[in-house]
């Protein structure tokens, strides 16, 4: 196992210099190495890049940490890259090929006086950059193969015949998140998002082994002592998670994306090892290799072979894939069936099929060896609806049908995509999900209607829908979007549309197939599959540990989308005309993956990229599909054994049809009971410790839930209620007092959930709740619509008074609950008020309003909500008036700015400096001084987010109609996270919301901690009696600041004197 360093990302801090490396192998050779097979990394002089370009941001940082990296093995390293070739000098910015930068580099190499040309050994990096290449078709993407092969050849040429004391790395690059592909290729406009993923997926794969195999003919790994070629054994390429959303990471991923690369890099760069480390799904920590002492040197072909050769897997034979057909009886109906019930299989004249590449038959047909011709369509072999030949050399499902009806039309035949005449009725998009099958069903039917060979009014039409695979694919990125939901949403959309536009039809629904199979592909690396490229394809899928929460997550994920389709067809909702029906196939429900006789999976079935079928498979599929149709319901094949012979099965005297619900004398379940409507957003309560102190406690740090007798809340227009409750623009304008979230008092927990209402439970006698509407009953809420921070204090003075003249509070003894959450209007408005709304007057007038209570309110705990994340709200749209109109006018600076404008960006730079100037404010010991007083900062909102129902769709059920002031049910969301984070200690409080309807997210206070946590009671051990003198924390608080600025000092002064020259900075890491 390799030595290993450790990169901790810690948000907030920069790691100062490190003196020297905790590893066995830093030191250079004891005498200059002869032989490019005996450098160590820190025989390494020269570091230099080849290969970048002014749009390679993402490449230079990887590039510039594995510099300061390499740096700490030699502090004397030069690399062209950062000092005098930079990136961004004129002449690298013209010099856009290889060749033109590679004479670059090697004429800045040679006339270097701080190069020893002859004698320095210096590591050059190649990179071919994958996302510069623009490939829409197959005939394309071998030709750009052929070009870039041919000028990474010339780039060698030129440093074989300059450079002395060279080991020249090759690496794919494909890892800018702002790529060429997406804003200069034409097919980025005309492919759907999953063709384009695919072909870059295999235009990299491809690429890889094509360079792999020339640097072997070519010999470039072994012609001279003081040079060598190594090509690296991985591409580099964005997370799929970066690809699966579409979106740019943010900046905290994409520097931990970074940071992963350069690990990836530097760890190719190192001789392998048996056990090497993977650093996936190791958390927060990144593992960093470091040499062995059996391996310590840079990797070349000649210390660690590892040519390339084509696959020595289990050859992909030439299958059986022609099929008897037994059946004697083939006639159709003496007249054609009026009814779907009694449709025979010589009755159907028409066939259809929607889905994704496993129906558009995406390398159905392709060699072994030829990963590339996975991106052909073989249209004419898919299982379900493909028509080459005949039944004795292609098995489909349409081949089938032909025996009984040699006048079928409909199907696919040859290559091409679903635009193309000879697709037809096959509709499949390859890489597309359940969210395009109501589009491609809406072609399907245009195409239909469109043909003269179609009778639409009269043919009988078969249609097989499939689709679910890629969802499953991606789903660990967005499980909102991808869930059984939004699946079952998207089919029952297709499906609506086909009941109501389609006359005399039977559809087959496919269950998804079972896909966690498909991960023994991938573990078995004999099988030499291209797993980093299904890695890509299908990253939730591949990258889950055994036994991991996250496969079985994907598990439960597949049998919800398998289960849901049954319970949406046997709702009974496309059965109410008897021309037309749905029927459930499930034979993909189990799959086995087939088995070579040494127990290895059988590749045979596979396509070359370990991910498609291979027509072998669809051979199979045709006749389960066939089967499962004349199977009744109830009694259907529901395991796919692709290692089992499969003969097909015939209709019978007593059933000749195609078996539905009717004729199977099947009866539905009946749809699941649909939910009716939350009748409201109460909460149920299960506390069973509800009893208060034994005595009224003297300490705030002793305090129960019972023991409050007042609660007060000062704020804005969330904590007055605006329009929580509106049900047209002219209720808008009310306050709805009784329900907001941290002082309403409305009715009862299990009807209105606020925080009142949860302490009543404990407290029935509470005070000072807000009830109703308007200011009649508004208790101690003194928040007031619009107010912003500076207003605080003027709410303080009113509350105090309040407090005082009320009869039924002991202001001196009762214990007291304070919640302050402002800050919202501050950054609505903003941009027309900077200097008065600053984060420091922010700050100024939250501490005025806490001193003030500190001062003269006795026997207070203080609750500050953080302020929230703003900027999402600008994804709260809906196109009338309300939104439109009235989110601008409450918050301009926030709706009003521009998307990545340097107003709204400044924007969140504020809203993120409240959020710090706040917990610097209470984070400190200024109100620390008394024990019967205390403030919490409660930051559940600090990472706030928007709840969705699909891909950029806000949930509207939170907020009013104006899309800015929130609605009850956000109220009672905010009233259960503010009181779960009182439960929680310091330093461990959820720091983001959990808004989903669960009317038991209530928590209880513990036997072992029953009081509300303070900063005091959140230390483990740390006994808060009440006779903890005042001066205790302050005592503390000084000496830790003493020990930290004198540890701080020796720290620093040590890093002085050990890196007077070459001191490397790794920024957000430390070793």
């Amino acid at each position: 196992m390799l030595p290993l360093l450790l990169l901790i990302p810690l948000l907030g801090l920069t790691w100062t210099p490190v003196s020297a490396l905790p590893c066995p192998q830093s030191l250079p050779s004891q005498s200059p190495p002869s032989t490019v097979n005996s450098v160590r990394p820190a025989d390494v002089a020269v570091l230099s890049s080849i290969g970048l370009h002014m749009h390679s941001s993402e490449l230079s940082k990887v590039v510039s940490r594995l510099q300061e990296l390499m740096t700490l093995f030699n502090p004397a390293l030069i690399s062209p890259l950062l000092d005098e070739t930079n990136l961004y000098r004129p002449q690298f910015v013209q010099h856009r090929t290889l060749v033109e930068q590679v004479r670059e580099v090697s004429l800045y190499l040679q006339s270097n006086q701080a190069i020893d040309a002859d004698g320095d050994w210096k590591l050059v990096l190649l990179f071919v950059q994958v996302d510069q290449l623009c490939a829409c078709e197959e005939q394309q993407v071998e030709s750009i193969i052929r070009a870039t092969v041919q000028e990474v050849d010339e780039a060698l040429q030129v440093l074989h015949s300059q450079l002395k004391r060279t080991i020249v790395s090759v690496a794919l690059w494909d890892g800018e998140y702002d790529t060429f592909q997406n804003r200069l290729c034409s097919c980025a406009e005309t492919n759907s998002e999953g063709e384009l993923r695919l072909v870059r997926a295999m235009l990299t794969q491809v690429l890889q082994e094509s360079l792999a195999e020339h640097v072997v003919k070519k010999r470039w790994h072994g012609d001279r002592d003081d040079f060598t070629v190594v090509l690296q054994d991985t591409p580099f390429i964005t997370d799929p998670a970066s690809i699966a959303s579409g979106r740019t990471p943010s900046e905290s991923q994409a520097s931990r994306q970074t940071d992963e690369m350069m690990v990836q890099m530097w760890t190719n760069l190192l001789q392998p090892t048996s056990g090497q480390h993977n650093t996936e799904d190791n958390g927060m920590i990144i593992t960093v290799p470091c040499p062995s002492e059996d391996r310590p040197f840079i990797r070349t072909e000649g210390n660690s072979p590892s040519y390339y050769h084509h696959s020595d897997a289990a050859p992909l034979l030439n299958p059986v894939t022609g099929t008897e057909l037994p059946c004697e009886d083939l006639s159709p109906s003496a007249s054609p069936p009026t009814s779907v019930h009694a449709l025979r299989p010589g009755d159907i004249k028409v066939v259809a099929a929607v889905g994704d590449s496993l129906t558009a038959g995406n390398g159905v047909g392709s060699s072994p060896n030829n990963l590339l011709d996975v991106l052909r369509q073989y249209r004419g072999l898919s299982w379900s609806i493909g028509g080459d030949e005949n039944l004795t050399t292609v098995t489909t499902l349409p081949n089938i049908l032909k025996h009984f009806n040699p006048l079928l039309t409909g199907y696919s035949v040859g290559m091409g995509k679903q635009d193309t005449p000879q697709a037809f009725l096959n509709q499949a998009v390859a890489g597309e999900r359940s969210r395009d099958i109501p589009t491609q069903v809406r072609a399907l039917v245009a195409r239909m209607k469109n043909d003269s060979r179609i009778n639409f009014e009269s043919d009988w039409k078969m249609i097989t829908i499939f689709v679910g695979g890629n969802d499953i694919c991606d789903y660990c990125y967005n499980s909102l979007y991808y869930s059984v939901e939004n699946y079952v949403r998207y089919i029952r959309e297709g499906l609506d549309y086909l009941h109501k536009e389609v006359p005399r039809a039977l559809v087959n629904l496919v269950e998804p197939l079972h896909i966690t199979p498909l991960r023994e592909m991938h573990i078995d690396t004999s099988l030499k599959c291209p797993t980093w490229l299904v890695n890509i394809l299908c990253p939730c899928v591949i990258r889950p540990k055994p036994g991991s929460k996250a496969l079985q997550k994907l598990e439960d994920l597949n049998r919800g989308y398998q289960h849901v389709l049954s319970e949406l067809v046997e709702s009974g909702r496309y059965d109410t005309r008897s021309d037309f029906t749905v029927v459930v196939q499930p034979f993909f429900r189990e799959v086995i993956v087939p088995k070579l006789p040494d127990g290895r999976p059988d590749r045979s079935f596979f396509s070359p990229d370990c991910f498609h079928l291979s027509q072998k498979a669809q051979t199979l599929m045709a006749r389960s599909l066939w089967n499962n149709m004349l199977e009744p319901l109830g009694n259907k094949t529901a395991k796919q054994e692709f290692s089992a012979e499969i003969i097909l099965k015939c209709p019978s005297k007593t059933s000749p049809y195609v078996r539905t619900y009717n004729n199977s004398n099947y009866t539905y379940g009946g749809p699941a009971p649909t939910p009716g409507p939350i009748p409201n957003w109460g909460s149920d309560f299960s506390c069973l410790d509800l009893a208060p102190s034994d005595s009224v406690p003297t300490s705030v740090h002793k305090l129960r839930p019972a023991d409050i007798k007042v609660v007060a809340a000062l704020g804005d227009s969330s904590t007055a209620g605006t329009a929580a409750k509106a049900k047209s623009l002219f209720d808008l304008k009310r306050e709805y007092k009784g329900v907001a979230w941290s002082i309403g008092g409305d009715a009862t927990l299990e009807t209105v959930t606020t925080l009142p209402n949860i302490l009543r439970k404990f407290n029935p006698s509470l005070q000072g709740f807000s009830k109703g509407q308007g200011s009649k009953q508004k208790g101690f809420n003194m928040a007031v619509a619009g107010a912003k921070t500076s207003e605080m204090p003027a709410q303080v003075q009113a509350l105090i008074k309040a407090m005082r003249e009320n009869k039924k509070v002991n202001f001196e003894k009762d214990w007291k609950l304070v919640t302050i959450f402002v800050g919202g209007n501050d950054l609505c408005n903003y941009c027309m008020e900077q200097n008065n709304l600053s984060p420091k007057n922010y700050s100024h007038n939250l501490m005025l309003s806490l001193d003030m209570l500190y001062k003269e309110v006795p026997r207070l705990l203080v609750n500050v909500v953080e302020i929230l994340q703003i900027d999402p709200l600008r994804t709260v749209k809906k196109n009338d008036l309300g939104c439109t109109l009235m989110q601008r006018a409450n918050c301009p600076c926030v709706i009003n700015a521009e998307e990545n404008s340097p107003e709204l960006e400044e924007i969140k730079r504020v809203n993120q400096v409240y959020q710090a100037e706040t917990h610097y404010l209470i984070s400190g010991d200024r109100y620390d001084g008394r024990e019967d007083f205390t403030v919490v900062l409660q930051p559940y909102l600090r990472n706030s987010f928007v709840p969705y129902i699909g891909e950029g769709q806000a949930d509207l059920s939170f907020f009013a109609m104006d899309c800015f002031h929130i609605s009850e049910r956000a109220h009672a969301e905010l009233a259960i996270a503010l009181w779960n984070n009182m439960l929680e200690p310091v330093g461990r409080k959820q720091a983001y919301n959990n808004f989903t309807y669960d009317r038991s997210k209530i928590h209880c206070p513990s036997e072992a901690h029953p009081f509300i946590f303070t900063k005091m009671n959140s230390i483990p051990g740390l006994p808060c009696p009440s006779s903890i003198p005042v001066w205790v924390p302050v005592v503390v608080g000084i000496i830790s600041l003493l020990v930290g600025i004198s540890a701080a000092w020796l720290i620093v002064s040590c890093t002085q004197k050990k890196h007077v020259e070459g001191a490397v900075e790794m920024k957000g890491t430390g070793f």
